[in-house]
């Protein structure tokens, strides 16, 4: 088996609250509390999770679009963290990312021609056969060359998305942070950019970081599934044995809300409904952070937190971060 193309250790992101008229510090927003995980080449990573559990802020800290608090980014060998000025614009050009807007990602005054070559202009490749690779890129996305000279107002989301995938493909990166790349669009316009970007990790031998809250569609696209709440990382493992087989009481939640096209086994199976709020990341619950919300709580989970580890009748590779984590089939 390969070398994992990025190891992310511990990965930390506090934003500070600042109030008073000299803006003092008076607490943090805890957004990423020690985040780990790795991506081997030609692997999809899926980050999962309710809105504000830190999913995005962990993958724009992957290409250092923002800089982590603490911890460590290891990107085909080099500390992502550590690097700057001339080392960090080469990293940059093999870590590309995707954002989820397609409307807002794009500058509306710049044709598709100018929005693809931008990075090529950038790092000075376009007077090598830019314009020719402008094309080739268009193409491999799916859209037509001659509408090379449009602006990003003339064409659908869907077709937008196409857009800023060709850009992020513009460097030939090895990997790509895709920050839910289908969840502005139409349903029916989701599956084709889906199946568009594994034919382009099959061709190409990209690596995905696939962050996303639709978990049908992470369960399509990824081989292994991270299942992020308030800030950490709650259970991680094999895609199909994470939705199969989830044994974190919060993924379990998750799951039973997917429903079931089958009548039948909709009424059977077990329903967990999560009730309440997501606590506040500027003031996370003591010990286990979801058990405020959480059926199977005990006196343990508020004064220790559960570490990330694997169960003895799990299957190898699958972590849960739970003092009570049992097998529970929902789907």
């Amino acid at each position: 088996m390969s070398e994992p193309i990025l190891e992310v250790t511990d990965l930390v992101k506090e934003f500070p609250i600042r109030s008073g008229f000299l803006r003092r510090r008076t607490g943090a927003v805890q957004a990423v509390s020690g985040v780990s995980f790795s991506v081997r080449a030609g692997e999809t990573l899926g980050i999962v999770g309710e809105s504000g559990c830190g999913k995005s802020t962990t993958g724009r800290m992957v290409t250092r679009l923002i800089d982590p608090t603490a911890g460590s980014i290891r990107f085909e060998g080099t500390e992502v963290t550590a690097a700057s000025g001339r080392r960090l614009h080469d990293l940059r050009a093999r870590m590309q990312m995707v954002f989820q807007d397609p409307y807002a990602s794009l500058n509306p005054r710049l044709t598709v021609q100018s929005t693809i070559a931008e990075p090529l202009r950038i790092y000075r490749r376009y007077r090598d056969g830019g314009a020719e690779r402008v094309r080739e890129l268009m193409e491999l996305v799916g859209l037509n060359p001659e509408h090379a000279s449009r602006f990003p107002h003339e064409f659908s989301g869907g077709q937008r998305q196409r857009i800023g995938i060709a850009r992020a493909l513009a460097l030939e990166p090895a990997l790509i942070v895709l920050d839910e790349p289908v969840s502005a669009l139409d349903v029916s316009i989701q599956a084709g950019v889906v199946n568009l970007l594994e034919d382009l990790q099959d061709r190409l031998g990209l690596a995905y970081v696939f962050i996303a809250h639709d978990l049908s569609v992470v369960r399509h696209t990824c081989d292994t599934v991270a299942v992020m709440y308030l800030g950490r990382i709650v259970e991680m493992g094999p895609a199909d044995e994470v939705y199969e087989r989830p044994q974190h009481p919060y993924t379990q939640a998750l799951l039973s809300a997917v429903p079931i096209p089958d009548p039948g086994r909709e009424r059977a199976r077990a329903h967990r409904i999560l009730e309440g709020d997501v606590p506040s990341p500027a003031d996370p619950p003591s010990g286990c952070r979801f058990r405020t919300r959480c059926w199977k709580v005990t006196e343990e989970c508020a004064s220790l937190a559960p570490p990330l580890v694997g169960r003895a009748d799990a299957a190898p590779g699958h972590l849960t971060a739970c003092h009570h984590a049992e097998t529970e089939v929902v789907l």
